[in-house]
């Protein structure tokens, strides 16, 4: 063991998702057995480091959390830099200079910071305060710029590939459109691989903009060849009547459109919780663990990722101002049109 006599800081902020706690474990562990550092944990993302409220961590309790699902730190959706209203004047930012002042009193020399891009986006924003920050990117959304794969992603997609091959039964046996709603923000990654993974005949997602007319012709189409049921898997963040849900719009297009009988799911939260799946535990440990690396080598302002196989580093500056998006033109999308998957275009 390396005795640096540092301190860092770790919070956990934004959605929960499987891995977390994998990922503080391998930040903590690393911290404290190669490098000899101190780590406190801050409570419920940012509002933590506001409130100055944290613990010192110990190895021991670090250990056996690594199947756990949520966060021994809690999480929050505090956004620090969200001006706050002051007796109706003008928007005024004391939250940072909190955060800034807790920072120092309490002797950290890096901060670091779990989550997706609105954690990454306000990690940039304290480096740019003069804090030494290192981002660890989670997500189900697979969303954060910069890196191949967000911890949370692989056990979210293998929960909502379950469901879907739970609902393909139910829509043989009755000759349903089966509407399923996966999360993803204003992305598709996890609704595409969920609705190939699940054998989804439409699959609809943000990044490739959509017909009714299409979606109800492919429908009345597989009708025409013998096929009277149909998976059709949509993503939250797809055009839709704002008075609607993604998944009842698009069944009632269809319900409209084919007088077929339709139903519509929508997974919600299930998504997000229980126990990571070992790609999940085994990313996050690796992030975590790389994490630590980085805080000793001092490469700060920084957030970890995954490239290839291999990890790799990439500005808070570049991670937290962009969205990583599907491309439309992948091979992927490709692919599955090749197998006859319709898109909606």
């Amino acid at each position: 063991m390396q005795m640096s006599g540092m301190k860092i800081g770790i919070l956990t902020a934004g959605g929960d998702c499987p891995g977390l706690n994998a990922a503080i474990r391998g930040v903590g562990k690393t911290a404290m057995l190669e490098y000899g550092m101190r780590v406190f944990g801050f409570s419920y993302g940012f509002s933590g480091l506001i409130d100055n409220d944290y613990q010192e961590l110990t190895e021991n309790q670090l250990s056996g959390i690594l199947t756990h699902g949520g966060t021994i730190l809690g999480t929050s959706r505090e956004k620090p830099f969200k001006k706050e209203e002051k007796n109706g004047g003008n928007g005024v930012f004391t939250k940072p200079d909190r955060i800034k002042d807790n920072y120092r009193n309490l002797g950290l020399d890096c901060l670091v910071c779990i989550g997706g891009n609105g954690t990454m986006k306000t990690a940039n924003l304290l480096s740019q305060e003069g804090l030494n920050i290192v981002g660890i990117p989670k997500t189900i959304d697979n969303d954060v710029w910069g890196t191949d794969m967000t911890f949370g992603f692989d056990s979210a997609l293998q929960s909502a590939t379950d469901a879907i091959d739970r609902l393909h039964s139910t829509a043989n046996s009755h000759r349903r459109i089966m509407v399923i709603e996966v999360m993803g923000h204003n992305t598709g990654w996890l609704t595409l691989y969920a609705g190939l993974a699940g054998g989804g005949d439409i699959i609809l997602i943000p990044e490739i903009p959509y017909s009714e007319e299409k979606v109800i012709d492919c429908i009345k189409s597989r009708y025409a060849h013998k096929k009277p049921y149909s998976i059709v898997v949509v993503a939250e963040g797809i055009r839709h009547d704002p008075k609607k849900t993604a998944a009842t719009h698009i069944a009632d297009i269809i319900k409209e459109g084919t007088g077929f009988e339709t139903r519509e799911t929508i997974l919600g939260y299930v998504q997000r919780g229980g126990t990571p799946s070992p790609y999940d535990r085994i990313l996050a440990t690796r992030f975590g663990a790389y994490a630590a690396q980085l805080i000793s080598e001092h490469n700060f302002g920084s957030m970890v990722a995954i490239q290839g196989n291999e990890l790799a580093t990439i500005s808070l500056s570049e991670a937290g101002t962009q969205t990583k998006l599907v491309d439309p033109d992948a091979l992927l999308i490709n692919h599955a049109r090749f197998i006859g998957t319709s898109f909606g275009d």
